[in-house]
């Protein structure tokens, strides 16, 4: 039978990572014989890290990956698939909002033989009216302005081959969206319903889920950059035809056009598109900026495997593979 890796990543997780390790171990080993958990480490100020060393001490088959610092979930979660040596990887989070028995139904789907991954989506959206609210806008925005298609309400569970798996670790992207190189990896893709539970306080602030959808946007969209040039045009239009209405009914009527108040609200309808448009070209220009410096954007301080009797020390560009 095929060998499972279980991909999931650690922060402030210290109050849920030994029930998710129970229940996730407990669920994977009543399917498949051979399994290993590789856990990784962003940068968690409490003893997340303390917690994860003593499950790899008491089970060989949980491997720990440590970072220098916090470089992100989905930079973690990346890192952590690269280092996953299963020919079936199932990543999921550990606060447990994902159910880990539902390791089952995903297995179940993938046995039909038609996909290389299956992924979860909410059933309905978990929260208060406005994170339902901003969820919808948030995916209302990206279908008409992205030019990948980003399923709405996905969850981060899935199951995955390790075809697909080394696919999506090829990527090199330094400002991305794990969502976006889940589709751009390609293969074959079904989702099944699942339940998402509010069972701790998301690490997501209002501002982090904004910086995400501008994110998304300038890293994914060339229709925003063709829409801003649209929308240039018709204002040009609008100004020559008003232009032009002005002179034609001064030069037939001799009627002008007196006081400030046209002016004024010229300049500062002028004044703020031109500002929104530099904005969203330095927003492009940024993500430029950052991808072209190359960097290697997440730094493993200590890999922790059963193979070795002390831990080994690398620092590795992410997407090596493991």
């Amino acid at each position: 039978m095929a060998k499972l890796s279980i991909v999931t990543t650690l922060y402030r997780s210290a109050p849920t990572i030994e029930a998710f390790y129970r229940r996730m171990m407990q669920a994977a080993e009543a399917i498949f014989a051979d399994v290993e958990m590789v856990i990784v480490n962003d940068g968690s100020p409490d003893a997340s890290l303390d917690i994860a060393l003593d499950l790899h001490r008491q089970d060989p088959r949980v491997v720990v990956i440590d970072f220098a610092r916090n470089f992100g979930h989905h930079k973690a979660m990346m890192t952590g698939l690269a280092h996953a040596r299963g020919e079936l990887v199932f990543l999921i989070d550990s606060d447990l909002e994902e159910s880990p028995e539902d390791i089952t139904l995903f297995y179940q789907r993938f046995q039909r033989g038609d996909c290389d991954v299956v992924y979860g989506v909410q059933e309905s959206r978990r929260g208060g009216w406005f994170e339902r609210i901003s969820g919808a806008l948030f995916f209302f925005l990206v279908s008409r302005l992205s030019d990948q298609f980003l399923p709405p309400n996905t969850a981060i569970a899935r199951l995955m081959t390790r075809e697909y798996v080394r696919s999506l670790i090829r990527h090199r992207d330094r400002e991305f969206l794990i969502g976006n190189l889940f589709q751009a990896a390609g293969f074959r893709q079904v989702s099944v319903p699942i339940e998402k539970r509010s069972s701790s306080q998301t690490t997501y602030s209002l501002g982090m889920r904004i910086e995400m959808a501008v994110k998304y946007l300038t890293t994914t969209s060339t229709r925003l950059l063709y829409a801003i040039f649209y929308f240039g045009v018709l204002i040009f239009a609008l100004s020559v035809t008003a232009i032009l209405f002005y002179v034609s009914r001064y030069l037939h009527s001799g009627i002008g056009v007196d006081g400030f108040t046209s002016l004024i609200v010229s300049i500062w309808l002028f004044g703020g598109l031109t500002t929104l448009i530099l904005g969203v070209i330095g927003i492009y220009v940024a993500n430029i900026f950052s991808e072209t410096k190359r960097r290697p954007y997440t730094s493993v301080r200590e890999v922790y495997r059963a193979q070795s009797d002390v831990a080994s020390k690398v620092v590795r560009v992410h997407g090596s593979h493991p």
